[in-house]
């Protein structure tokens, strides 16, 4: 169940291809406008908020500029990403055609629209915003259910559900700050949010990590199989949604650390099997081990603070964004549009140097603070970090996703 090529790539353009040159193919594929899409809103988002932490004059929206920064961390940056993937992924597993031209064109337009309506300084009020900001999930997965009912197989409705919980926890967010409810159930949307995101990395970053581990260690001439550990992919993808259920039924609470604590171990043990030390040659491969691994960090990270009240752990659901969201994140949008545009499967040094510099952001947001008595300085750093890595990633991939393949190939 992967949306990205695990084929060797084709990088020299055919002679017909290299004759014709590149043309402009923003809608050509699926994931080309929302993998671009997610690097631009996640350097935005940090770019607007460390301005106002360092001084300047950012005025607030619909939402307030913290709860703005919050929302379009997750909503917009890993929402528009899980636009991009299950748009491509839906298609490799239903073996049909993907969406392309005008429906994609229209999809884009309105969850674009969705976040300039949030943007600080939108006239627009937080009820009407709110209700042109939750139209693009839904509407994306309408997009995608034909082909799912067709396919006939229940198993790939699994990251759709995932995908519309996430949109749950968007709901509880944008409703509750609309007052369209008494309650005010940011939080717990919040909550719910993350914790979809984090179930979804569980599941598909445990189908592509040790799958695209053991290709690559096959290609090096020795291959090694994860180590038999019988029941603990299933005992930690339950894990995680556990965790996604107390939270949403007991958040912050003392339980809530204890299912953290549960899940990091066996989620921890389900990636030791994997080999990740053999891949360290190959950056494409070690970052999805990297990724994956701020998952059980994050998770231990969130238990210290909940079982133990650990001041330095107080900031681990920026752990779990910055860190497992997102390099989880970029380090499959850096494989997918190479594949899928008939490249070969090889992160360019700056792709690499994001890599490293995503997670060194999400540590500096999560333990500088606290370490530090919650000076600024760290924060400004970690903000510096995360817009070079994004800077980078958008500098090698606008023109990948938005040019034609260099094969001359449609898509």
């Amino acid at each position: 169940m992967s949306a990205v090529s695990n084929g060797p790539g084709r990088g020299v353009a055919s002679v017909a291809g290299a004759r014709r040159g590149f043309r402009l193919a923003p809608l050509a594929q699926g994931f080309r406008p929302f993998f671009l899409l997610a690097g631009i809103w996640a350097l935005l988002g940090v770019a607007l908020w460390a301005s106002a932490l360092a001084g300047m004059a950012v005025p607030d929206g619909p939402l307030p500029l913290v709860r703005w920064h919050g929302h379009e961390m997750l909503v917009g940056f890993v929402g528009a990403a899980m636009v991009g993937f299950l748009l491509t992924a839906v298609p490799n597993w239903t073996g049909r055609r993907g969406h392309a031209g005008a429906p994609l064109a229209i999809l884009l337009t309105v969850i674009l629209a969705g976040r300039l309506a949030l943007l600080p300084g939108s006239p627009l009020s937080t009820g009407l915003a709110a209700a042109i900001a939750l139209l693009g999930l839904p509407m994306l997965l309408l997009l995608l259910l034909p082909s799912l009912v067709k396919a006939r197989q229940p198993r790939l409705f699994g990251p759709p559900l995932i995908v519309l919980v996430f949109w749950g926890g968007d709901l509880l967010m944008l409703g509750g700050a609309a007052g369209w409810w008494a309650a005010d159930t940011w939080r717990l949307g919040q909550l719910l949010s993350a914790n979809a995101a984090l179930a979804l990395v569980g599941l598909i970053g445990g189908r592509i990590v040790p799958s695209f581990t053991l290709n690559a260690l096959r290609k090096t001439g020795r291959p090694a199989e994860p180590s038999p550990l019988p029941g603990i992919d299933r005992a930690a993808v339950l894990s995680l949604l556990g965790v996604l259920l107390i939270d949403l039924v007991l958040p912050d609470s003392v339980a809530a650390g204890g299912v953290a604590a549960l899940a990091a171990i066996l989620v921890g043990l389900r990636l030791s099997r994997w080999h990740g030390l053999r891949t360290l040659g190959v950056p494409i491969v070690w970052v999805l081990h990297l990724a994956y691994a701020f998952v059980p960090l994050s998770l231990a990270t969130k238990a210290a603070f909940l079982l133990a009240g650990a001041p330095w752990a107080m900031n681990w659901l920026h752990l779990q964004g910055a860190g497992a969201l997102a390099l989880m994140i970029v380090a499959v949008m850096t494989r997918a549009a190479l594949g899928h545009t008939g490249r070969d499967l090889v992160a360019a040094p700056a792709t690499v140097v994001a890599y490293v510099l995503i997670a060194l952001a999400a540590l500096m947001r999560c333990f500088g603070p606290p370490l530090t008595g919650g000076a600024l300085a760290p924060l400004m750093v970690a903000g510096a970090l995360w817009v070079a890595a994004f800077a980078l990633y958008l500098m090698v991939y606008a023109p990948v996703l938005l040019l034609t393949r260099p094969d001359g190939k449609p898509g």
